[in-house]
């Protein structure tokens, strides 16, 4: 069906003629194409839907939700005026270590003595 086409000797109706023709037949097959597609999509939705019914695609949103659990971390410094302030030495350091750093005390001033037999004294007791 492969025609050869002049279209230098080819009238303007004629040329119409055949944009009509190759319009409809473009139709035709962008419709049966896009019908094929959107069947293979109908398959693969409930294709996904049968897998998360079975909880074969992994945890689900409200379990994606949990925080992982990291181990607890031990305070090393201790505030002397007020002894219920601690930090661990992670994240911003707190006020009350900032204004005494600032005041020309040392970090070393606050630490906590003995964090070894303390920290192994609250394992013993969780295990």
């Amino acid at each position: 069906m492969s025609k050869k086409f002049n279209l230098d000797a080819m009238s303007v109706e004629e040329m119409w003629q055949l944009h009509e023709e190759i319009s409809a037949a473009l139709s035709v097959k962008l419709n049966s194409e896009k019908r094929e597609l959107e069947k293979k999509l109908a398959q693969l939705r409930q294709e996904k839907k049968m897998r998360e019914s079975e909880g074969v695609n992994g945890p689900t949103k409200e379990a994606a939700r949990e925080r992982r659990k990291y181990p607890r971390v031990f305070a090393k410094y201790r505030n002397p005026n007020e002894p219920s302030e601690t930090w661990s030495g992670r994240g911003k350091q707190p006020r009350w270590l900032t204004a005494a750093l600032k005041a020309g005390r040392t970090l070393d001033e606050f630490v906590i003595r003995n964090i070894e037999s303390t920290n192994n004294n609250l394992r013993r007791q969780r295990a």
